[in-house]
């Protein structure tokens, strides 16, 4: 074992941490005061090398507020720093709609963050503003098509289905009509917009090893059908070479730190309900190459970011499957599972704990689905009460579950020791035997059906004549082999947000169908699905600010 990395007074220069990384100072390239892009060819291993351990944090099924997926990550990174180990984090890049909406900034909290978080939370190095342009521009050639050959052109103007996309919250966008005006301002058509996390360029852009890949999954996007039905794609209308253009630099990976000096790449994001919901796959495959231990972070809970971290990301072949997975909990989450109101979460009760436990329950059980090792975190508040942690920790004693008590928060690396011994013993010790959820030869109601009934626990699957049409036609065009991508909420292990805990003898409703031929999924859609979410009633823009000497004051996390 190595010399422990203890936390700096202040934080490293950032060609430090890459120098000792192990990056090549050729393929470093600063963008401003802690930021860096790193050259795609660091992701190539060298010849003989055999990649670091890689841990994914999932959730069980979160409060409103989330449970601290992304602190847990960077803590759990400056905590395997601390007792020995060469640890570096991986994750999504914060959207702007977060961050003036509800939730604010997303780039972890109290000791265990990453720095700059104003930058990383505000523009950092323009890769969402990228993925914004590019997806527009498509957009924008999709128009020009139609308004040069609209008579008897390659689109059929009413088959068109891309839309366009704002990195912001704005429900006035949802649904718009474009081209009124005279003749020379194009089409009047019915579209809309979604937020960039949504786009399937941000998929594209996270599932792609390398430029060539990412102009061939850009090439594969479908934007429309032609009068005869046949899929139109980005490729045919000349837009993928362009596109590319403008994601060159957005494809490279982002290298910041935490505050206790640990290397942490940021790398894209997209929805976690729409899409797969991690962070870029070169990223990770980077970070493999170069780091012992690798923490990654999926979206919201197992139901959701596990399973197509799982199914999705793994099936790419860039990255292995995890060498341990954590779950992270929380006693205000495990009590509103077990009945309790969201605003009464810092009262004592062990009784709505106890019944809220079937909840962390199935997600346990959905990453042993898959054959991994796994290490339950309770991730401690201050109002959480030691009778509460004795009924926690009872509870996992009783199931045989391996668990560690967090405190990355108010501690930083050192409150997260616990943890990282438990899940380096897990990685090393616990058996290990991955394999996917279902075959992909598999027909695409079948997958539907197994991560339904086996992920959220579902008793059956019922899907609407437009949804079975749909998927069949994705058939016949060839696209039957892709993986299922699930768009659901993220507030119940099923589809209907209201069912909290662990719901039984439901039925999951499948209401529509996508086909994201780029990304390389087809998505099912269950119930209502927000693409461009609103402000709330008190949005965060409202406490952000900037001060006379040009600091940010107001964005949490």
């Amino acid at each position: 074992m190595t010399e422990p990395i203890r936390p700096p007074a202040t934080p490293p220069f950032l060609e430090d941490i890459a120098r000792g990384l192990g990056i090549k100072p050729e393929y470093f390239e600063s963008w401003g005061r802690g930021k860096a892009k790193i050259d795609l060819r660091q992701a190539d291993f060298p010849v003989g090398a055999s990649p670091g351990k890689l841990v994914l944090v999932t959730a069980m099924t979160p409060t409103p507020a989330g449970e601290g997926k992304t602190t847990t990550v960077i803590g759990l990174t400056d905590a395997l720093n601390r007792i020995g180990m060469k640890a570096a984090a991986a994750l999504r890049e914060p959207s702007l709609g977060p961050v003036f909406g509800m939730k604010g900034g997303a780039t972890g909290g109290g000791k265990a963050r990453v720095v700059p978080s104003d930058d990383i939370n505000l523009h950092f190095t323009g890769d969402i503003h990228a993925v914004t342009s590019a997806h527009n521009l498509l957009a924008a050639m999709v128009d020009n098509h139609l308004h040069y050959d609209s008579a008897c052109g390659l689109i059929d103007i009413k088959s068109v289905r891309w839309r366009r996309v704002l990195d912001m919250n704005d429900r006035s966008l949802r649904s718009i009509v474009t081209g009124l005006g005279d003749t020379f301002s194009g089409i009047a058509c019915e579209s809309g917009f979604d937020i960039t996390a949504a786009s399937e360029i941000m998929a594209v852009l996270c599932l792609s090893r390398d430029l060539q890949e990412l102009k061939e999954r850009l090439g594969r996007i479908i934007v429309a059908s032609s009068p005869g039905g046949a899929p139109v794609t980005a490729g045919q209308i000349g837009a993928r070479g362009a596109m590319a253009a403008l994601l060159r630099d957005a494809l490279r990976p982002n290298l910041v730190q935490t505050l206790e000096g640990s290397p942490a790449f940021i790398h894209g994001g997209p929805f976690a309900n729409i899409a797969h919901g991690t962070n870029s796959v070169v990223a990770t495959k980077m970070a493999l190459g170069l780091a012992g231990v690798v923490v990654t972070e999926c979206g919201f809970a197992s139901d959701l970011g596990a399973e197509k971290f799982f199914d999705i990301v793994v099936r790419t072949g860039i990255v292995p499957p995890p060498s341990a997975v954590v779950v992270v909990a929380t006693i205000r989450a495990l009590k509103y599972h077990g009945g309790m109101k969201f605003d009464a979460l810092g009262e004592e009760n062990v009784a709505a704990l106890t019944g809220g436990f079937e909840n962390l329950r199935k997600h346990v059980e959905n990453v042993r689905l898959y054959g991994l090792p796994l290490v339950v975190a309770l991730n401690k508040f201050p109002t959480d009460t030691e009778a509460e942690i004795r009924a926690f920790t009872g509870l996992c004693r009783a199931d045989g579950v391996r668990f560690a008590l967090s405190d990355v928060y108010g501690g930083g690396g050192a409150g997260g020791e616990e943890l990282a011994r438990e899940v380096l013993a897990a990685a090393e010790s616990d058996p290990r035997d991955f394999h996917f959820l279902y075959p992909l030869e598999a027909p695409l109601l079948g997958k539907i059906g197994a991560i339904a009934r086996k992920i959220y626990g579902a008793a059956d699957v019922n899907v609407d004549l437009k949804a079975r049409k749909k998927l069949q036609k994705f058939e016949r065009d060839g696209f039957g082999g892709l993986p299922v991508c699930i768009a659901k909420t993220q507030y119940s292990l099923s589809d209907d947000p209201k069912l909290l805990g662990r719901p039984r003898d439901f039925a999951v409703h499948v209401t529509d169908a996508a086909l994201c031929a780029g990304a390389g999924f087809v998505i099912a859609l269950c119930g209502e699905i927000m693409t461009m979410p609103g402000l709330p009633k008190s949005p965060q823009a409202e406490k952000i600010d900037v001060t006379d000497d040009g600091e940010i004051t107001g964005i949490l996390g």
